[in-house]
């Protein structure tokens, strides 16, 4: 179990220096002690991540590199209550691109656009060309970042789930219309379905 830190963006490093057990060590507390201290300290805002998969983050580097492989998150939402998975292109962007160097801006924005369009058969997504959707995000690549993920109740009855912010992005256009200026949403709802064109 890792800790994701206390900071503007959560911490996904997975390393010695925010894993519970190692930290508990450090600290001379068992493990529950040390959750519990951390999570008293932050006033309850801090979160911890139980990684089943893709624990190691330069493993999954070392696949993204050889070419065949595309970063992305395919949960949709399923479980919004227990994990918050929406910050992933984010995070493509602000670790595997500026931080780490694995792949040009360039070729990183292809890998978070067109080609997983052409992969599901979006062909009129993806890519700024004439008769394409214009689905676009205007952001500045060198303060791009994921905030801290927290939870909400704004679902019916006041049924939880986790949300995130980001910093960075100027703004994002849906189908050619401002969704979202600034980091506040603009309340224009242009989105539709996308189905497979095959």
């Amino acid at each position: 179990m890792f800790y994701l830190g206390n900071d503007e963006s959560p911490d996904h490093s997975m390393g010695d220096h925010n894993c519970l057990k190692r930290m508990a060590e450090r600290a001379d507390e068992h493990w529950c002690e040390t959750f519990l201290r951390l999570t008293a300290e932050s006033g309850g805002r801090v979160l911890f991540n139980f990684v089943e998969e893709n624990q190691n983050l330069k493993a999954l580097g070392d696949m993204f590199d050889g070419g065949l492989v595309l970063p992305c998150v395919g949960d949709a939402g399923a479980h919004v209550t227990y994990v918050m998975d929406a910050g992933w292109a984010t995070f493509v962007l602000a670790y595997w691109i500026r931080e780490k160097g694995l792949f040009s801006m360039g070729e990183g924005i292809r890998r978070l656009t067109s080609a997983p369009a052409r992969i599901l058969g979006l062909t009129d997504h993806g890519a700024l060309k004439p008769g394409n959707w214009a689905d676009i995000n205007v952001f500045d690549a060198t303060t791009v970042a994921e905030g801290y993920p927290h939870r909400v109740h704004d679902f019916p009855g006041g049924a939880p789930r986790l949300t995130q912010p980001s910093s960075g992005y100027k703004a994002t256009l849906v189908n050619g219309q401002f969704n979202v200026l600034d980091g506040t949403s603009t309340d224009t709802h242009a989105g539709k379905v996308l189905r497979h064109a095959g």
